[in-house]
């Protein structure tokens, strides 16, 4: 039986140490602070990203050259037959295209297998905990490629944004509009979906706007997934770019509403957090992929 990898990029937001813990390899992603290349949690932390980015200096993420990433798969089939590549989701990076196009070379096809089911940060993370279930339940991973991506629509998350300047900067909202809502402590509620990153409401204050996403996610546990979530395979997640404490209240906030369900926390990823600022906190779902 083949050995199958794991691989994913840095947009999971699975830091070195974690990746470790959960035997997954982590292409780390670039990123340009001005015109100086840095990789996330490699040459900049989360902490030096968000003083860059608090410092109003122009932050924007890249893609990993086509040669990180055959050296980054060839890395890994020294140890594996074959690798399951999950990237940050096609809707909002060109790399997972580019990983698509170059999985076809002869040196990788049937060797490298790169998922599109539409994912970032938490969710995506959960995806490669679902992909590691099935490898030990002994499926292919073409097979494995196949349950993820007719599953990509079985996903939710809404984040509140703290800040409205970087959804300015990024011209989804015009500079007017920003002072509007910054002067009537407007909390853009924005929801992830497998291919774009879109407004979902607006609320008076971030207390508000954590009611709004928990209703939400309420209302998506009764209705749009309820036939997962009566058999216990809907799971709830956390990403935030918020500091510790705050994540961790956010956390304790979300099992509180929904008792006896599991919690996945994690970070926004940089390249999500570069359209939020620091501050954002978000909630979702996913739900199990069905193996038949």
């Amino acid at each position: 039986m083949s050995k199958i990898g794991i691989a994913t990029d840095s947009h999971s937001g699975i830091s070195p140490a974690m990746a470790a813990k959960m035997g997954v390899r982590v292409l780390p992603m670039p990123f340009y602070v001005e015109e100086e290349c840095f990789y996330e949690e490699v040459s900049i932390t989360r902490a030096e990203f968000f003083e860059q980015l608090n410092a109003d200096k122009k932050v924007s993420t890249s893609q990993p050259s086509p040669e990180a990433v055959l050296e980054f798969w060839r890395e890994g089939l020294k140890e594996y037959d074959e690798i399951i590549y999950m990237p940050m989701s096609s809707g909002l990076s060109g790399s997972c295209g580019t990983a698509m196009m170059l999985a076809q070379d002869e040196e990788f096809e049937g060797k490298v297998f790169v998922v599109d089911n539409g994912r970032v940060s938490t969710p995506l993370v959960r995806a490669i905990m679902d992909a590691q279930e099935m490898v030990e339940e002994g499926l292919s991973a073409a097979k494995i490629k196949e349950v993820l991506e007719a599953y990509k629509e079985k996903m939710s998350i809404y984040i509140a944004v703290e800040t409205l300047e970087f959804l300015r900067k990024g011209g989804r909202i015009s500079a007017t509009t920003a002072a509007l809502g910054t002067a009537l402590n407007i909390k853009p509620i924005l929801k992830l979906g497998t291919q774009v990153l879109e407004t979902y409401k607006k609320s008076r204050g971030m207390k508000k706007a954590k009611k709004e996403m928990l209703e939400a996610i309420r209302e998506d546990l009764d209705v749009t997934f309820k036939e997962y979530h009566d058999k216990g395979e809907a799971y709830l997640l956390v990403a935030t770019s918020a500091d510790e404490e705050t994540t961790n209240a956010w956390v304790e906030e979300v099992k509180a509403v929904f008792p006896g369900m599991d919690v996945l926390a994690g970070n926004l990823s940089l390249g999500i957090c570069c359209h939020t600022g620091e501050g954002a906190l978000g909630v979702g779902i996913s739900c199990k992929p069905q193996r038949g």
